[in-house]
This record gives structure tokens, sequence and C-alpha cells, in this order.
């Protein structure tokens, strides 16, 4: 097994940072060019990175997304946003309507390519020895997002990137059984319980070693509870933004 693959199969998130060791402007800009140069749709490039490093920024965009601490205490928090403004003015500039962001396409598109460069830019991350984790929470409040950084029409926060020196590191989460996730030639429904009553398992054995005790929660309960209705706020607030920044899919 090559050292590549090695590193993207040991990777934790992280949430305890020394608030004391930076990371410099050249790791960032590594970092970055590295999710620049994912694979992208139609070569739209529809990914936009911001880099916040402000102090009160950071504080009011980690109680946006949900009281996250740890992009308060570490040196940067990235965002990552899909971009169609570049796009418009592209459309503009050739004389060409701009149809894409009237269709949930858009919405697929600068997901998926964000979450491709952003994949990019932690495995470039973590080869330099930091820590990171992503935080999907900006989606709980995306116009605070919008309003703090000044994103413009055609442009949405998907998540972000906490990145710093680790302090602790965790063990690594169990993910589920690879033939759950990994099949041939057609989907096997017949294997999808059987898998979730052995992850249950691990998961719950996992969760009450890492906390002590406290807690044993399994994956199932965790997971149902939150599409229940756990995303509420995300409901309530991402697809009202999303249309406001003029995405204006039915």
């Amino acid at each position: 097994m090559n050292e590549t693959i090695k590193l993207i199969g040991n990777h934790r998130c992280v949430r305890d940072f020394y608030q004391d060791i930076d990371v410099s402007e050249d790791q960032i800009e590594a970092i970055v060019k590295a999710a620049m140069a994912a694979p992208n749709w139609a070569n739209g490039q529809n990914v936009t990175v911001i880099e916040i490093r402000d102090p009160e920024k950071k504080s009011r965009l980690a109680k946006a997304a949900g009281n996250q601490k740890w992009i308060e205490e570490a040196p940067v928090f990235l965002l990552f946003c899909m971009d169609f403004y570049r796009a418009m003015l592209a459309a503009e500039k050739n004389g060409h309507q701009f149809q894409i962001v009237e269709d949930i396409e858009a919405i697929m598109v600068g997901s998926t390519d964000v979450g491709i460069a952003l994949a990019n830019a932690i495995i470039a991350a973590e080869s330099l020895g930091l820590g990171i984790v992503p935080i999907g929470g900006v989606r709980r409040n995306p116009q605070v997002f919008v309003d703090v950084l000044n994103l413009p029409e055609y442009v949405f926060p998907i998540s972000g990137l906490v990145i710093g020196a680790p302090r602790t590191i965790p063990e690594q989460k169990p993910r589920l059984p690879l033939m759950a996730t990994f099949q041939k030639e057609k989907y096997s429904t017949e294997v999808q319980k059987e898998s979730i009553d052995e992850y249950d398992k691990t998961i719950s054995a996992y969760m009450f070693e890492r906390t002590g005790g406290k807690d044993a929660r399994d994956w199932s309960s965790s997971i149902s509870h939150f599409y229940d209705t756990g995303f509420e706020q995300y409901a309530q607030n991402s697809s009202p933004t999303v249309k406001k920044q003029g995405f204006k899919y039915k």
C-alpha cells in the first residue's frame, strides 16, 4: 500500500488545536492549490475558498455554525463556496442567458465540486501534519456567512474547514462495513439491515469507550434522529438563503 492511501485511510477529525502554533500562508496556499487541482464539472471551476483569520469574524461564524468553538480556537478557517458568479460574468461577456441557476443541476454540480475540492484540501493539510475538521454547520445560518463575508449573488457557502496544529488526535471512528457501501454490478438491499445491525454494535462500543461510559449511542438511532428533526435549522435557513443568492430552482 502506498503512502498516499495510508494517509487517507488514517484520517481523523481534530477538534483540539494548539492556539499558539500558526499555520503559514505558504501552507494554506499549497492546500488551496491542491483543492483547485481537483476535477470539476465542464471545467466550470465553480468553487471559491475564503480564508478567515480575523478573531472577531471567526467568533461570529463559530456561533452561526452552532457554537463550534474550534473555529475560533484554530488559526485558520477556510470557507468552501459553490460559486456561479464567475459563470454569470462569462454568460454576460458572451451574450448567453444564464439558465443553469434555474435548475437543481446547479446545486448538484456546485455541491459535488466543493466536495471534491474539500477532499483534496483535507488530504493536503493532513500530509503537512496539520489537523482538520470540516464544518457542515455553516448551513445552519448561511445568511450570516453571506453577510459577514460579502458573498455576491450566485455564491453559497457549502462547508467550512478548520485547520491547525493538532494538540490531541482522537481515535479513528469506525465506518460502515464495506459490504454496505461497496457493491458490484448492482445495488443489493439484502445486505443493508445486516450491515446496520453490525455497525450499531461497533459504534455503540466505540462511543462507550470514547466517552468513558457516558454515551453508548449507536449509529442508526443517531442518524435517524438527525434526519427526522435534528436538521430542522438547516431546513429552515439553508434553502431560503440558496434562493436568495439567485438559485431559482423549483
